[in-house]
């Protein structure tokens, strides 16, 4: 495809300024927009692959020869491919793109001889990067207007000046229905191009009217620095929206893939191997001008999976290089909430992650205000692991003065033990917590192990279940339960039917058996899409913090299986589930029915003489169905 749009583009644009696009772009500083490079020898330069998830860098760079190539998903090409791929441009877009940037003017050629063909229409992310950009600077001008008073107000209560505001590029969108369409549409710009771009839209009468109205603004930017949405703030009481209204999803604008300021901070951040993540705006803002250059924040959703893809490549976030990760979250309940559930992603980052909780519970922003830019930089270089604040969150559930509570405290805390990723830390924190609910060491010992090798936690809360020594984390029985929730995850639609058919009883690990669980209560494995939708359902499902955990580490582990997963492969895994627990049944009905006199008992004995003959008949024919193994 690629080979036939440059065929299609050499015939418009000219041949000669396609080859001086090339020479002029320099790839390494174009890719380096998007992933953080490091020298891999030779001249050549290596990163994280941003088209697949891995965490050792297996992309690499030649700035010699202006090419890159993935040895991972044996991706490659050129600067102009590499914008194709990683901005979904069209190649023109990218030509034009790259041409721009080295300040090239480019020709287009003539059909045939008599008639000139015109400069084709540009492609739809120029125009609606270029829509975008012609708001700014409306909204710009319109901040220093009579009516963006508030709006100023507003920016001055929170330490924000002028210059503030301009290195953000803040601005107001003025009390009227339709100026801003009005003023696009006079630049040029067509009806369906502003509702694409979700600057305008549609009023009940069908006229065109524009989507902010009486609130300050924030220009939301790419990493190249694009304008590609905005971030909208409520300021007046009578204004019946919500406190913050953001651009919907467009064909620029995917708020999961988005974060503020990682144009502003995404050098710091690979300059110094370290990322904050704020809650806000205004609260980047105040970490920038404080002197924590490194703050982002997520736009009008939750931090998710493709924000951790855009910071492990920006980070170089790899078992070579491990970066600094530091959650800022209110202390409130929601942001208790929203720090735990950043400790569930804690497994997608191969570096540390820490948080950072202000004792007055004052954001950033507040603080700074309050207490200054001195007290920003504190804040952040106090944070601790956040390991740390998940367990002091699950003790502090318990009372600890009574033997129930310290007991119960242990089983609970006991499993994040265990999920931490490094092993060597395991024991320093099986001491920290036996002290910190001043139990002698040996008992929490044995939980965080039991709970490291599959054994339930035990308790009115979790109730015993016998579970076999073959039961562990990286046994035989674990590994097949961990395929099988993989496939759930990973491939419902495929693995979905034969999934939901085998009981939820034939799982023995204790954190399989609530993802287990978790995935019957999203609607079953059949009823999933796949995708991040799907793996959120089930982790918004699971009750269990480490199932929540192990759900995000299911959705990206590879399956044990060289190519694509088949229907074959899904039959084999669930065979080998089963396989188990049916061998051990019948193990029980031999030793039972030995017990048995078959004269006095005859009735009794030939019942479970013929449930033996079953479950053996059910066994031959999974032994036959997992043949070929794992």
């Amino acid at each position: 495809m690629y080979a036939e749009e440059v065929a299609e583009m050499a015939g418009r644009i000219r041949d000669e300024d396609i080859a001086l696009v090339r020479e002029r772009t320099s790839i390494d500083e174009v890719i380096s927009d998007t992933v953080t490079l490091k020298s891999a020898g030779g001249g050549n330069l290596k990163g994280l692959c941003p088209f697949h998830d891995e965490k050792s860098p297996s992309f690499n760079v030649s700035p010699a020869r202006n090419v890159w190539y993935c040895f991972g998903c044996g991706a490659g090409g050129d600067a102009i491919k590499f914008l194709m791929d990683a901005e979904h441009l069209s190649f023109v877009e990218s030509v034009e793109r790259l041409a721009a940037r080295a300040g090239i003017q480019l020709r287009y050629v003539e059909d045939d001889r008599s008639a000139p063909r015109p400069r084709p229409q540009q492609g739809q992310r120029q125009r609606l990067v270029a829509a975008h950009a012609a708001a700014v600077d409306f909204y710009r001008a319109q901040l220093s207007t009579a009516g963006a008073r508030r709006a100023r107000e507003f920016l001055a209560e929170r330490g924000f000046d002028r210059a503030a505001a301009e290195r953000y590029g803040c601005g107001f969108a003025p009390d009227a229905w339709d100026l801003l369409t009005k003023h696009l549409r006079q630049q040029g710009f067509t009806h369906d191009e502003l509702v694409t771009a979700g600057l305008s839209r549609p009023s009940r009468s069908g006229s065109l009217i524009d989507r902010f109205r009486r609130r300050l603004l924030w220009p939301i930017r790419d990493l190249t620095g694009d304008v590609i949405g905005f971030g909208a703030r409520k300021l007046f009481d009578d204004d019946d929206g919500p406190k913050y209204l953001n651009t919907p999803e467009t064909p620029i604008y995917k708020k999961s893939h988005v974060l503020y300021g990682i144009d502003q901070a995404k050098r710091e951040i690979a300059k110094q191997g370290k990322v904050v993540v704020v809650e806000g705006y205004t609260d980047v803002m105040a970490c920038h001008l404080a002197g924590v250059p490194t703050a982002v924040a997520t736009c009008g959703t939750a931090f998710g999976t493709d924000h951790i893809g855009v910071l492990r490549r920006l980070l170089m976030d790899t078992d070579a290089v491990a970066g600094e990760i530091i959650f800022t979250f209110d202390g409130d309940a929601a942001g208790q909430k929203a720090a735990l559930r950043a400790f569930e992603d804690d497994q997608r980052f191969v570096g540390r992650t820490f948080i950072a909780v202000s004792p007055d519970n004052m954001d950033p922003c507040e603080l700074r205000l309050a207490k200054g830019d001195l007290a920003v930089r504190d804040l952040v270089a106090r944070r601790e692991p956040l390991v740390d604040f998940a367990l002091r969150h699950v003790i502090n559930r318990y009372d600890l003065d009574t033997v129930d509570g310290r007991v119960e405290a242990m089983r609970r805390a006991a499993p994040l033990v265990a999920k931490i990723k490094d092993r060597e830390k395991r024991p320093e924190y099986v001491r920290k917590l036996a002290g910190d609910l001043g139990m002698e060491i040996e008992p929490v010992q044995r939980a965080v192990l039991a709970a490291a090798n599959g054994h339930p936690a035990g308790g009115p809360s979790a109730p015993a279940r016998p579970a076999p020594a073959t039961s562990g984390v990286d046994s035989p029985r674990s590994m097949v339960e961990r395929e099988a929730l993989k496939l759930a995850l990973q491939e419902p639609v495929l693995a979905g039917p034969m999934f939901d058919a085998v009981e939820a009883a034939e799982y023995r690990h204790p954190v399989h058996v609530a993802v287990r669980a978790a995935i019957a209560a999203a609607g079953g494995a059949a009823a999933g899409a796949g995708g991040a939708v799907w793996i959120e359902q089930v982790r918004d499902a699971c009750d269990d913090l480490a199932g929540q955990a192990l759900v995000g580490e299911l959705a990206v582990e590879p399956l044990r299986i060289d190519g694509e997963p088949d229907p074959r492969y899904v039959s084999v895994t669930m065979a080998r589930l089963q396989w188990g627990s049916v061998t051990g049944r019948i193990k029980d009905l031999k030793s039972k029915i030995q017990r048995i006199n078959p004269v006095s008992n005859k009735d009794e004995y030939f019942a479970l003489f013929g449930e033996l003959l079953s479950l053996e008949q059910h066994a031959r024919a999974l032994r036959e169905q997992a043949a070929g193994g794992l």
